[in-house]
């Protein structure tokens, strides 16, 4: 029922996106493939190196090759950025500027189904950019393993993950400024400490706690571990589960906040 009547949420905003498409791609798409040419290539010959005493081979990272590694830990972080991304000025500006999501309510459409047609949404456009980026990790040879086509999904359920309680937080806003705050002391740290670029265990003793408890971290063990060739069996459905826990947790609350927000 609530896939049904969220569906012209998601038309009316697929509608819009056909004409700023081409804005997301490099986001997407581009920004991580530069990532893995130059860390995944680039420092990943110095890595792979190094594990060899100067020779190249593998074994850079976790024992695989330092562009595997990467490519793997990217996979699950650019699903965040855009998951965040989509749910922060979009969701102000359907408040507060063009006011899409008070057109809405103004038809027979539920709060719950604009909030279930936007999350459907956010999780098409990851999807596309998830599949598309790991399409290309395949045909340079960086991934192999048939598992990937499960780690894409995984890698959106990451995204959901910080989607949901970012909008929660996006709705009730009154201008962007409280976005640099999450963009800033959220976003830019765990996307470089959450295990995408090195294991966590590198860490400080006293740091590796707070990396642990974040969405992405999982979203990169699950993503990583189907990568390699579905290592990890009920370690993977544990990640898994975190990360529905935060996405099914941070939408009740979404969903509480957008009806305070959008109440008639």
């Amino acid at each position: 029922m609530l896939i049904r009547t969220a569906a012209p949420v998601l038309e009316a905003l697929l509608r819009n996106y056909r004409g700023t498409w081409r804005a997301s791609v490099f986001s997407q798409f581009f920004a991580p493939l530069l990532y893995l040419a130059s860390l995944g290539f680039g420092l990943g010959a110095l890595v792979d190196g190094g594990a060899r005493g100067g020779v190249g081979g593998v074994g850079g990272a976790g024992g695989v090759p330092y562009a595997t590694f990467v490519a793997s830990g990217l996979l699950a972080a650019t699903a965040m950025q855009s998951a965040i991304s989509e749910s922060t000025y979009p969701v102000l500006g359907s408040v507060i500027w063009q006011r899409g999501y008070h057109a809405m309510i103004a038809t027979p459409l539920r709060v719950v189904d604009v909030l279930a047609g936007h999350l459907a949404h956010i999780a098409l456009q990851l999807l596309l950019g998830t599949t598309a980026f790991a399409l290309v990790a395949t045909a340079l040879g960086v991934v192999r393993s048939p598992w990937l086509v499960v780690a894409v999904p995984v890698a959106v359920l990451c995204g959901l993950a910080h989607a949901a309680p970012v909008m929660a937080f996006a709705v009730r806003q009154e201008d962007d400024q409280g976005f640099a705050v999450i963009f800033r002391l959220v976003l830019v740290p765990v996307f470089l400490f959450a295990g995408t670029f090195f294991p966590v265990d590198q860490l400080p003793a006293v740091v590796r706690p707070v990396a642990w408890v974040t969405p992405l971290w999982h979203g990169t063990e699950a993503v990583r571990a189907l990568v390699l060739g579905g290592r990890g069996g009920w370690a993977v459905l544990g990640h898994v589960a975190y990360l529905a826990l935060w996405a099914g947790v941070g939408s009740a609350v979404a969903l509480r906040q957008y009806r305070r927000r959008l109440r008639p």
